[in-house]
């Protein structure tokens, strides 16, 4: 009997998932390692912070999604190192052997070796910090509620730093929380006073899109009230106060990092094998210097004909890449593999209601049809039926009421009077 080929993914993000599901029920055995137990819609992770949707809406437990697989498992551990000398996987809790590994461990926010900004500001990379900046924004109103007063002039600043279309989805959600939603949860609460600033390193916000989308969306946040502080780089954070380096500061509880990614890199591998922290790869996703470990998504680092660079760190080249890789892996000659490269589908962003920009190869347009289009793609592009469901009903009613009822703060258990 012919003995099926192990291949081990670590990660189950856009890329890790996507491999997984184009290997399902093939003849290889899958093992999708993951220190969480559930994929997460990152492109949402701002709504969740908002309390606009419920983090269960954009996660989806790996056991439900290979219920019915024959040949893929998942184990939840946390991956240490890979030794790649001798075929194996170290992680917490046991050590795993492979015939080929596949790297899909994304990327993590990047505060540049700054550790007070790494441990004062508010990243939004996963589930827990989207819940942790829900929680800490929420709690600033009701901790102002009981002071009665304006002691501290942070409280009333949410400073986010970084202009792609994270730090734009975001100050434009908390943007209309501040108009809609605030005023009417805390009714003698005069918020004229609270600020939404967003700080950009370049002149306009989405400098990766079209200057139409580029000053369409600085007119949307400016029409909205955000205080848009372009081309100023934050240098440092004390928890009290932000730093920029024209001199300038502003005080501020509540600073949310939008401003950069690295990649999650495994111990294991020599330094000559990192581009800016991501795996050298060809142009079939092996990394440089082994036969049989691949890296794919934003922990990889391609260079092509188009993308001499590097491709874009976004969700459709993790995909495609997966899909690519999938579909070599199952072909019987490497002499048959396929090459990758991306195809740019376009990019898009929303800043607000009826306020969003989309760029496509062929057509660039802004305003209420582009805000249509946004949430009819991100609709599609959830897994389920039923989280499709709970997200569209979520946003209906956000639409015909201007609120929503999801502003939950969940915080850890308290014993003998301190947080535990």
């Amino acid at each position: 009997m012919e003995t099926r080929e192990k291949i081990i993914i670590i990660g189950g993000g856009f890329a890790g998932l996507q491999l997984a599901k184009t290997l399902n029920n093939k003849n290889k055995k899958v093992i999708v390692l993951d220190r969480v137990n559930h994929h997460m819609f990152q492109p949402l992770f701002y709504q969740v912070a908002c309390g606009r949707i419920e983090p269960s809406n954009i996660s989806f437990p790996f056991r439900k999604i290979f219920q019915q697989s024959r040949n893929t498992q998942f184990r939840l551990t946390e991956v240490k190192e890979i030794d790649p000398v001798h075929n194996k996987v170290i992680t917490d809790e046991a050590e795993f052997t492979y015939d080929k590994l596949v790297i899909a461990t994304g990327c993590k926010t990047n505060f540049f070796g700054n550790k007070d900004l790494e441990s004062k500001a508010f990243g939004m990379k996963n589930t827990q910090e989207a819940i942790s900046i829900r929680n800490h924004v929420l709690m600033t109103f009701e901790k102002l509620i009981l002071e009665k007063s304006r002691s501290d002039d942070g409280n009333w600043n949410i400073v986010i730093v970084g202009s792609g279309p994270t730090g734009v989805e975001l100050a434009g959600a908390f943007a209309e929380m501040k108009k809609e939603i605030l005023p009417r949860d805390y009714p003698y609460m005069n918020f004229d006073n609270l600020k939404i600033i967003l700080v950009s390193s370049t002149e306009k916000p989405l400098a990766v899109m079209s200057d139409e989308s580029q000053d369409k969306s600085e007119k949307y946040l400016k029409d909205l009230g955000v205080t848009f502080i372009s081309e100023e780089y934050v240098t440092d954070y004390d928890g009290d106060k932000v730093y920029m380096k024209s001199g300038k500061e502003i005080s501020s509880n509540n600073v949310i990092w939008a401003a950069g990614v690295t990649g999650n890199v495994i111990d294991g591998f020599p330094a000559e094998n990192l581009m800016r922290n991501r795996y050298i790869v060809d142009r079939y996703n092996k990394i440089k210097g082994y036969d049989n470990i691949y890296a794919v998504g934003d922990i990889s680092y391609m260079e092509t004909p188009k993308y001499p660079q590097g491709h874009p760190q976004v969700a459709n080249v993790a995909i495609n890449q997966a899909k690519n890789l999938g579909k070599n892996f199952l072909k019987k000659n490497n002499s048959e593999w396929n090459e990758y490269e991306y195809d740019d589908k376009g990019s898009l962003a929303t800043i607000g209601k009826h306020r969003a920009v989309v760029d496509l190869p062929f057509i660039k347009f802004q305003g209420f049809l582009a805000w249509y289009f946004w949430m009819f793609l991100h609709l599609m592009l959830i897994l389920s039926v039923r989280n499709k469901l709970a997200v569209f009903f979520n946003w209906m009613w956000s639409y015909f009421n201007k609120d929503s009822a999801l502003r939950l703060i969940i915080l850890p258990n308290k014993k003998n009077g301190t947080l535990q």
